[in-house]
């Protein structure tokens, strides 16, 4: 066995924090550049009409639900107090990674049964649904929907 120099710690020591140094460049590279963190334009115009759309929100009692299965992205909007199907005149939806938008699509959904459905290639991992409705009165539903697809 050798004897342990100087010169030898402080090889070990610039070789040990290097590499530490190097992933963290590396995570925090990947971590601005994957997700910018922009929810809107500009927070100051979007919350002055943040209440009065909220209560109209909560007045339409909707509960919404997604789910994936075999293929199929299905969103199903009910009302809260007996649970019946909701009445839904529109609905667009922003389907993506919880923290990329490289993979982000918009589903052409069709309307059956109570349910919307739409064919969708989702692989295993955290989603986000950010859903836009409409209900039949005009008002406007918006909900971010998290989705855990299992491998």
């Amino acid at each position: 066995m050798r004897e342990i120099t100087g010169r030898t710690v402080l090889f070990g020591m610039i070789g040990f924090f290097g590499v530490i140094i190097s992933v963290n460049l590396v995570m925090a590279w990947f971590a601005v550049n994957t997700f910018s963190g922009l929810e809107v334009q500009n927070s100051y115009d979007e919350s002055q009409g943040y209440d009065a759309a909220r209560d109209a929100q909560l007045a339409l009692g909707w509960d919404v639900a997604a789910e994936y299965t075999d293929g199929r992205l299905q969103i199903a909007f009910t009302n809260a107090e007996d649970g019946t199907p909701a009445e839904v005149a529109d609905l667009t939806a922003l389907v993506g990674w919880a923290t990329s938008v490289r993979d982000d699509f918009t589903p052409n959904f069709i309307y059956l049964n109570g349910v919307f459905s739409a064919p969708a290639d989702l692989e295993p991992g955290n989603w986000n649904i950010r859903l836009t409705a409409t209900s039949v009165d005009g008002t406007t539903f918006r909900q971010r929907l998290p989705l855990y697809v299992k491998p």
